[in-house]
């Protein structure tokens, strides 16, 4: 078989052609959906604030937005704090909301990449109302196969690492809490 240029360059210039088109599509397409996804993305965000500080009216962005006052009749009635930790299949993204009197009042797990099944099951509600408790200066803990005590969840069976990794994005948002509390 005798190789020539024009049995190289014609599919050359198709497959470029190709991804040229391909490429500006996926620009164009871009282009216009990226205000809609922060728009989406920003209602997620204050639809989370309200689950996890269900006392709020409004929410104020503190500290250049790495936390929120939660605001009723002019007072701030809690804050809330998101936080990562590294869990089983990758990062675990949380939401936390805690009173101004050092109840965590809510949990939520915004993204997270855990199996299926097992670390997924962080997202359902009996889970994540382990937390809704009073925020431990030293952060809660994690117990297995017995009653949890004040401070202290229970472990997801199957799913320690995701378990650590929420209850260590909370024990976070905990330090910043009383962090916050020590600066008012």
């Amino acid at each position: 078989m005798k190789l020539d240029a024009k049995s190289i360059l014609v599919p050359t210039a198709v497959l470029f052609v190709i991804c040229v088109v391909v490429s500006a599509a996926l620009a164009g397409t871009n282009l216009l959906t990226k205000d809609k996804i922060a728009e989406q993305q920003a209602l997620k965000a204050e639809e989370s604030r309200r689950i996890v500080l269900d006392s709020a009216d409004s929410f104020e962005a503190q500290d250049n937005g790495e936390y929120y006052a939660g605001i009723k009749d002019g007072q701030t009635v809690g804050y809330v704090f998101e936080t990562e930790s590294k869990g089983y299949g990758g990062t675990v993204r949380v939401m936390t909301g805690i009173s101004s009197e050092g109840e965590i009042t809510g949990v939520v797990v915004l993204s997270h990449s855990e199996t299926p099944g097992l670390g997924a099951n962080a997202e359902k509600e009996d889970f994540r109302n382990q937390y809704k408790q009073a925020a431990p200066e030293s952060g809660i803990e994690i117990v297995k196969y017995q009653t949890p005590a004040e401070g202290q969840i229970e472990a997801m069976t199957g799913a320690t690492i995701t378990t650590k990794a929420v209850t260590q994005a909370v024990n976070q948002a905990v330090e910043k809490f009383y962090t916050v509390k020590g600066g008012a």
